[in-house]
Order: C-alpha cells, then sequence, then structure tokens
C-alpha cells in the first residue's frame, strides 16, 4: 500500500517543478521584452498559463520567479552533507555539496546565461540571487562547525566554519561567473576541480572531531629538558608552532 502514496508524492513534486520552471520562463521572457518594473505577476500568470493565485503558491515576489530551483537544490546539498562518509574531510564534503548548484546551473545552459544578463542589469534580481547563494553559506557554515573539535583551534572555530565556507562559495561563484561570460561554453567541471584544489590548500587541514585528535601526541622527559611532539608532514606551520606551544603548555 506504501507504493501508490510515494507514486502520489512523486508526481506532485514532479508537477510542481514543472509549474515553478514554466513560471520563471515566463517571468524571464516578459522581463527580457517589457522590462523588470513593467512586468506584473498577473502578466507572468497568464503566460505561464496559471491563475494568480497558483503564481503565490509557488513563489512570494516576481523577483523570486526566477530562481526557480533553489530551494530544491538546496535539498540535495543537505543530502550530500547528511550522507558524507564519517573519515571524509569537512572541506571535501561541502565541496561536493556545491556542485550540486553548479549542476543546477548547467542543466539549462541558455536560461542559465540568459538570466546572469538580465540579474546583471536589475538590481532587485541581484539582491534575490545574493540572498539565495548565502543559503548555501550558511548551511555550510553550520556543518562545519558541528564537525570541528570543539578544541581544534581554542575558540576560533566559528571564524574558520565561516571563512572556509566562503571560500568554497566564492570559489564556486568565480567559476560559475566565468563560464556564464563565455555563454555557458568550457569545462565547467574541471575548472571547479582546480578551484576547490586551490581551497584545500589553505583549509583542506582543517581538523573535525571525527577525523582527528584534538591534541597532538606528545613526548617529554626532564633529563635535557627535550621535547618531542608530533604534527604531520604536510601541516602548515601556523598548525606546527600550535602543537608545540600546546606541547609547552602541558609540560609546565
Amino acid at each position: 500500500m506504501a507504493r501508490p502514496v510515494k507514486s502520489a508524492r512523486t508526481q506532485q513534486s514532479s508537477q510542481r517543478r514543472k509549474v515553478r520552471r514554466e513560471l520563471a520562463a515566463a517571468a524571464l521572457e516578459l522581463f527580457a521584452t517589457k522590462g523588470y518594473e513593467a512586468t506584473t505577476v498577473d502578466e507572468i500568470s497568464a503566460t505561464a498559463g496559471v491563475a494568480r493565485r497558483t503564481f503565490f503558491r509557488h513563489f512570494r515576489s516576481k523577483e523570486e520567479a526566477i530562481f526557480p530551483d533553489h530551494d530544491d537544490t538546496l535539498e540535495r546539498v543537505q543530502s550530500v552533507l547528511l550522507g558524507a562518509p564519517a573519515q571524509e574531510n569537512p572541506i571535501d564534503t561541502i565541496c561536493r555539496g556545491i556542485k550540486e548548484v553548479m549542476r543546477m546551473y548547467t542543466a539549462s545552459p541558455a536560461l542559465s546565461v540568459a538570466r546572469y544578463r538580465l540579474t546583471r542589469e536589475v538590481p532587485a534580481l541581484r539582491e534575490r540571487e545574493i540572498a539565495s547563494v548565502s543559503r548555501y553559506e550558511r548551511l555550510f557554515t553550520r556543518y562545519l562547525l558541528a564537525e570541528f573539535d570543539e578544541h581544534s583551534h581554542l575558540g576560533d572555530e566559528p571564524l574558520l566554519a565561516e571563512v572556509a565556507a566562503s571560500a568554497v562559495v566564492t570559489a564556486h561563484n568565480h567559476v560559475l561567473r566565468r563560464w556564464l561570460r563565455r555563454e555557458g561554453q568550457g569545462d565547467v567541471e574541471a575548472a571547479l576541480d582546480h578551484a576547490f584544489t586551490i581551497v584545500r590548500r589553505a583549509f583542506g587541514d582543517l581538523p573535525s572531531g571525527a577525523a582527528q585528535p584534538s591534541r597532538p601526541p606528545v613526548m617529554s622527559t626532564r633529563e635535557g629538558e627535550v621535547l618531542v611532539t608530533v604534527a604531520r608532514t604536510d601541516a602548515p606551520l601556523p598548525e606546527v608552532m600550535k602543537a608545540i606551544e600546546q606541547a609547552l603548555h602541558q609540560r609546565r
């Protein structure tokens, strides 16, 4: 008996996406031909062949209408984070997550390019796009903060989580904009992987509670006052210095 219910829900979800995309296409067409300010919700609804109330069941405003897929994409990104392997570096996880956003744009290159041009011209649409993108950044910040060992950065975890999440989103947006300016041409997947490589150089070693101990192993002896602390060979210098500092503190 469960299958018909699931099938019905799937059909409803598919119909919802279809209507949202039809409204988005109608809005984009009218904004491009009549201008954003001159276009009304009634005109968008009529062009899409639906009632005004149907429009407001899907979107709160006309500027929101040209971004129909962000809600569904955000859910897919959340699924990536929730299903991440326990030992995966959290930075790698959010890099995989934001690829869902890129796939949303690359699924319809012509539409994405047209929307990009329009958002450059209309401040209200640009602000709506920024608000949509910021949702991913907040999601990634919360995820990283939850993954950090609470003792890993001596109280700086909120700052590091926000900066690292912003770096991943910024890298994605940089690649996306270049792809859009090239009319949706080029190997955007390779460009995105290259950008993430740069991000990992700066943030890939951020320790998390799942993958690394909160304190480095320390060995010391009073004879000759020798202190030994262990750090990874690829650890950045600030991390090595912090390990030594912690070891000296424990020695006292």
